[in-house]
């Protein structure tokens, strides 16, 4: 997932089970978004000949920032972080409404707070190495899926959510996992009669046959393929009731149901 001949862009670097941590490149800059694991962060500077320049962070989990402390020694890089969760290094935190600029990586990124999975997890959205737009969205929102709800409510979440879909159809969504055909798996269980979900379902699969990534998606995909996003839609709300066995009275309901739902999904 490298390529040592790209001068700017965003690359996706393998870890751990499942994870991706994202490397933005503009020329022989970089910055890298939840570095859970510094060894192929570092393998991968040193294969595309980059300085690692800043660090961004959206929580607090071990395989979002378990490599900081070692890039930070051996990089120097200014690590910017969630204002309210603790972290083991942060020079800047960050809340809904600030900016990272980073002329240097053609990089321009909106904070947006968006709780739920952790109490203090963000999301930034904007410009990132001639990628625009786009939104690293950590655990918040993942391809047909979304975090589980570790230290939030199904209420903050589910606006979380809103706040994310609220961004343009175009915008490339940089999620943290590669879970994409375990939650398909259960959104077609959701929307059997979705024929976008069906037709996506298909082609992740063979994507993954090939072992290339399903992420990013775009959010214009995603608010035709996941539950999570669509629970204004009668289909899947009819669904989640049917599911849980009782009437939801709202969208949040309906989401909290969807969570109970896909937590126990196998």
């Amino acid at each position: 997932m490298h390529d040592a001949g790209t001068r700017a862009g965003i690359s996706g670097i393998p870890a751990f089970n499942d994870n991706y941590l994202w490397l933005v490149r503009q020329g022989t800059l970089a910055a890298v978004v939840d570095p859970g694991d510094a060894a192929p962060v570092m393998a991968a500077l040193q294969q595309q000949r980059v300085q690692l320049r800043a660090i961004l962070l959206t929580h607090h989990h071990k395989d979002h920032v378990g490599g900081v402390l070692e890039l930070v020694e051996r990089t120097g890089a200014t690590v910017f972080g969630p204002a309210s969760e603790k972290l083991p290094h942060c020079d800047r935190r960050l809340s809904q409404g600030d900016r990272v600029t980073l002329p240097e990586l053609d990089l321009d990124l909106e904070v947006l707070d968006v709780p739920g999975h952790t109490a203090g997890h963000i999301a930034y959205a904007g410009r990132a190495g001639g990628v625009e737009p786009l939104v690293f969205c950590g655990d918040t929102l993942f391809a047909s899926g979304c975090g589980r709800l570790f230290e939030g409510t199904p209420r903050q979440m589910h606006e979380s959510l809103a706040k994310l879909a609220a961004l343009p159809d175009e915008t490339r969504v940089y999620c943290a996992h590669e879970y994409t055909l375990s939650n398909l798996a259960w959104a077609r269980a959701v929307e059997p009669d979705n024929a976008a979900l069906r037709e996506w379902h298909e082609q992740a699969g063979q994507m993954r046959d090939r072992d290339q990534p399903t992420v990013p998606t775009t959010l214009g995909l995603e608010r035709q393929v996941n539950p999570f996003l669509r629970t204004a839609h009668p289909q899947v709300a009819a669904a989640a009731a049917a599911h849980a066995g009782k009437p939801l009275a709202d969208e949040v309901e309906v989401f909290a149901a969807l969570r109970e739902w896909k937590n126990h999904f196998r």
